[in-house]
């Protein structure tokens, strides 16, 4: 490989080709004597330059292609020729790689220690060097190096550790396995927590055993052959959140918390008895996240200032609603954190608590032990509250406390599955609340979604198709035929799915007083068209609609929103 290497130093080069002044480098070089680091490093830190311009330029003086990764296509078998702990520490990738040649991307292509490391492990080939920012780098580690080969060979080992005759507490990882049980588990949720998973299944069936990862709301699955290991991952689990490991025939929840990479997670674990074994959820909390603000949620401006009006009330029952996995907790969450302040007394009522708030009365139902939803609420208003926080409206019993503590002077929050805002009213009569404690106590709903977000490398411009086109017809007919759209080609950034990350898509109502009548007479056909009527409510898919014309995402996203909601 032929040396790459600059003929000057760097600053002296920004300095002569007028990239840089005298006086930047020497402010630089002053911070460099106070703290250390690189001279690039520490121009890109302090603003001087941004990271795409310094590598342009150190890629033109070295004559070097300068890459977006995000564009171009990776070999993964060529991307582990390099491990991730030496790639990450050497801020290096292998992208491409033949018999006679490898291409290695760099983000310091100047660091000559770096350049001959490479040469040496990847000998005899050839190596040919091009420059990329590390951002983008250190963005596709979590990608491609992936847990996947360490579990595969993880439960390859531990299926001949556990060989079918061995008793079952054996099997359940209590004897020597135990290590290797522990391991495998640790890579799954490694991986999972790396690519950002919500959630973990195990499925065993007749062959095989499934891995299940949901990562922006979409499955990604692994299949392992050695299905016997399926006991004794599951009785593992089982022992960790302190659940039952001689029960196999009835279902169990429990929870647990670990670390991972020191990163604290917070693990709910249900099991259900299937045809070939136990199926387990693991739904995964990374509580080094934190709680998300109402102002980072993505909610349109004149939606947020209403819920927040809403939400300095003094009394009255704010829902928010939608199904499993819609954001709906933590929403609940940043509203709490917005309440709690010294002046207030906050009690919550939650199956499980998720986080743990300081200054906050935090309740968890227990069922067996008879302290209910309903339980915790007839408790808590005996507690000279302020904000009462329901995880979930599950009952009528439930449902009528909380709203005769609406009308006792509490600001109540709650969730409730319902597919909008307006069925939410309806949904709380049906469930035996009478219409006069419904229009009496309910001051707003928001219901939500979350939507892919359109990978913002690789999106491009998309003509609609004929069943699109018509329903955008049914759903904007005023919508101008020439409105762009985008959909996701698919990159390395997002692990060519086209999305990457996800959105809320949000619809609030406020009931009025005209509402309020309607619903004290139970008259839901004159709600309905009240609500239909009221300009300040703008539907799901409306929302959805707007965030797919801005680019954001693709319409697609819009048209499986509007059938949940429809």
């Amino acid at each position: 490989m032929a040396k790459h290497k600059l003929t000057k130093r760097l600053g002296e080069l920004l300095i002569e080709h007028e990239v840089i002044t005298p006086q930047q480098l020497e402010s630089v070089l002053q911070q460099q004597q106070r703290e250390g680091g690189r001279i690039g490093a520490l121009m890109v830190q302090m603003g001087i330059l941004s990271e795409l311009q310094l590598l342009g330029f150190v890629a033109e003086q070295l004559d070097l292609p300068l890459l977006d990764l995000n564009k171009i296509d990776i070999d993964p078998q060529a991307v582990k020729l390099l491990s991730e702990v030496y790639a990450r520490r050497h801020r290096a990738l292998v992208i491409a790689v033949d018999e006679l040649q490898a291409t290695v991307v760099l983000s310091d292509p100047a660091d000559l220690d770096t350049q001959d490391a490479i040469a040496n492990l990847l000998s005899p080939r050839e190596v040919k060097l091009a420059v990329a920012p590390q951002s983008q780098l250190f963005g596709l580690y979590d990608q491609l190096y992936r847990r996947t080969d360490d579990i595969a060979h993880l439960a390859e080992q531990l299926q001949g550790e556990n060989a079918p005759s061995r008793p079952a507490l054996e099997a359940a990882g209590l004897d020597d396995s135990d290590a290797t049980v522990a391991k495998l588990l640790y890579s799954m949720f490694e991986d999972a927590l790396q690519v950002g998973a919500s959630d973990i299944h195990i499925e065993p069936d007749k062959s095989l055993i499934r891995f299940r990862m949901r990562v922006d709301g979409l499955l990604q699955e692994t299949e392992l052959k050695e299905v016997n290991i399926a006991p004794a991952l599951v009785s593992r689990l089982k022992i960790m959140a302190g659940l039952d490991i001689a029960e196999r025939r009835l279902p169990q929840d429990g929870r647990f918390a670990l670390t991972i990479k020191g990163s604290p997670v917070d693990v709910r674990m249900a099991t259900m008895p299937v045809q070939f074994g136990e199926a387990v959820v693991l739904r995964l909390l990374d509580q080094s996240q934190g709680i998300r603000s109402l102002d980072k949620a993505g909610m349109p401006r004149e939606l947020l200032v209403a819920f927040r009006r809403k939400l300095a009330s003094p009394n009255g029952i704010i829902l928010v609603t939608g199904p499993t996995g819609s954001g709906k907790t933590t929403t609940l969450y940043g509203a709490l954190t917005e309440l709690n302040t010294p002046e207030r007394k906050i009690i919550t009522a939650e199956d499980p608590v998720e986080y743990q708030l300081s200054r906050v009365n935090q309740v968890q139902v227990n069922t067996k032990a008879g302290l209910t939803f309903a339980a915790i609420l007839r408790t808590s208003l005996r507690q000279d509250p302020d904000v009462l926080l329901i995880g979930e409206m599950r009952d009528q019993e439930t449902a009528e406390i909380a709203m005769r503590g609406a009308l006792t002077g509490h600001l109540v929050l709650s969730t409730l599955h319902t597919n909008d805002a307006p069925s939410s009213a309806v949904r709380l009569m049906n469930m035996g609340v009478p219409g006069y404690l419904v229009a009496s106590s309910l001051k707003g709903v928001l219901a939500q979604r979350l939507v892919r977000r359109l990978c913002e490398y690789c999106k491009v411009a998309h003509q609609p198709d004929l069943s699109e086109a018509q329903f955008l017809q049914y759903l904007a007919p005023d919508l101008s035929p020439d409105t762009q759209f985008c959909q996701g080609a698919g990159c390395a950034s997002c692990n060519h799915t086209g999305a990457k990350g996800r959105l809320g898509v949000y619809e609030w109502l406020e009931i009025s007083h005209d509402m309020a009548d309607c619903l004290r007479e139970e008259d839901i056909d004159g709600f309905n068209q009240l609500v239909a009527a009221d300009s300040r409510y703008v539907k799901l898919s409306h929302s959805a609609l707007k965030l797919a014309i801005s680019g954001d995402i693709a319409l697609s996203e819009v048209l499986r929103l509007s059938e949940w909601v429809e």
